[in-house]
């Protein structure tokens, strides 16, 4: 019998977003989902979910922006996964309207790239030796503020964030092919979540949640496995 894939996911907490959604999407795949947010409440309520359907899921509560409790949580996946980790998905992150830059504060600058950036890069520099292990694929979260030509007046802090992640993503890629480790990742435009529905206008056009998760999906399997280091842009 063929082992479970296993893919540890971030950003799988409140219920109506795109870690959900993405995190229900590998579990029917079949994989076994290690779901991660910063509440073990709300963590755990969307891993009991999936398990109640029948599929295989744990929970686990970290600080992302803290390196001590992400190398806590890389041990927790290792034991759980000592073959190592076929995908790592990097959902967590967010947005802080700071307005242009003149007017965005030093404290709203590196909080936004600490929930974007630092997380990716913690997460990423402790999970390695698991998804090396599992040949595996990592994909991260950018956003269409990203992409060349990209309108970003009034959100400098948030698309330089994303930007920084894209450039991560490229290094790990080129770095990490020879240990069987591929990267790339998404910049969706806007992602029909409940938050996103609560704080935009009705006219915006938005990238549904199962369609992001498609995307995740495929590039986590082994259609794929040509594919690393590229940006795909979603809208």
């Amino acid at each position: 019998m063929a082992q479970q894939r296993v893919a540890l996911v971030t950003g799988v907490g409140k219920a109506g977003q795109v870690g959900e959604a993405v995190a229900r999407r590998l579990a029917a795949d079949g994989w076994r989902v290690a779901l991660v947010d910063r509440g073990l409440d709300d963590v755990s309520a969307r891993a009991t979910e999936l398990t109640a359907l029948g599929y295989a899921a744990s929970a686990h509560a970290c600080d992302l922006t803290d390196p001590a409790a992400v190398e806590a949580l890389a041990r927790a996946a290792a034991d759980e996964s000592p073959d190592g980790l076929q995908a790592v998905v990097h959902v967590a992150g967010g947005f802080l309207p700071t307005g242009g830059v003149a007017d965005t504060t030093p404290a709203q600058w590196e909080r936004l790239f600490a929930i974007n950036l630092t997380t990716a890069f913690l997460v990423t520099r402790a999970l390695l030796p698991a998804l090396r292990r599992g040949q595996g694929a990592l994909v991260y979260f950018a956003s269409e503020a990203a992409l060349p030509g990209a309108t970003v007046s009034g959100m400098g802090a948030y698309a330089a964030s994303k930007a920084a992640v894209v450039a991560l993503m490229r290094a790990v890629a080129q770095e990490e092919r020879e240990h069987g480790v591929r990267a790339n990742a998404l910049a969706p435009s806007a992602i029909r979540t409940a938050s996103n529905e609560q704080g935009m206008s009705s006219g915006t056009h938005f990238v549904e949640r199962d369609a992001v998760a498609d995307a995740v999906a495929w590039l986590c399997s082994g259609q794929s496995r040509a594919i690393t280091g590229q940006l795909l842009h979603l809208t």
